[in-house]
């Protein structure tokens, strides 16, 4: 049986270094822009940036973020989760979901009743109660991803 904690990083600062590395390793964005990020999350004074990690023992196993935006023009569809990843061998076994139930009830309770995601997948966020909204370009893409959003008021996890 899988044992793992779900942590938000305003809560752990000291995982602070231990996440934007794992991040970085996980999504090659460079990590002074992880460190700035959550730097932000600690020293801010809203629920936005905020970072997630679900911690099995000593390791990382997933994460994933709330960001202003990810990399996109629409700049009225914010905040956005993103950078959703989960280590391949602890995939398929429901560790995505928790993440996602997890960071849409913490935003809730601070206020942030909706959320975009934009991704490549299709089918998958569906099961977490997200909605496809609209194709949006990520900067720098040459084809159109998925927007997603999740309306704490109308959906239920």
């Amino acid at each position: 049986m899988l044992s793992y904690a779900i942590i938000r990083l305003s809560d752990h600062p000291v995982e602070a270094e231990r996440m934007a590395r794992w991040f970085h390793e996980k999504w090659g964005i460079p990590l002074e822009a992880y460190r700035e990020s959550m730097d932000a999350c600690l020293n801010g004074n809203g629920p936005v940036p905020q970072w997630y990690a679900a911690v099995e023992g000593e390791r990382i196993i997933g994460g994933l973020g709330v960001i202003e935006n990810d990399f996109h023009p629409r700049k009225d569809l914010t905040p956005n989760v993103c950078a959703v990843y989960v280590e391949p061998d602890r995939r398929r076994r429901r560790v995505a979901g928790a993440l996602l139930r997890f960071v849409c009830q913490d935003m809730a309770r601070q206020g942030v009743k909706t959320l975009y995601l934009l991704t490549d997948h299709t089918g998958f966020y569906e099961r977490y109660g997200w909605v496809y909204l609209c194709p949006v370009r990520g900067d720098g893409e040459d084809a159109d991803s998925r927007m997603y959003l999740h309306n704490a008021e109308t959906e239920s996890l």
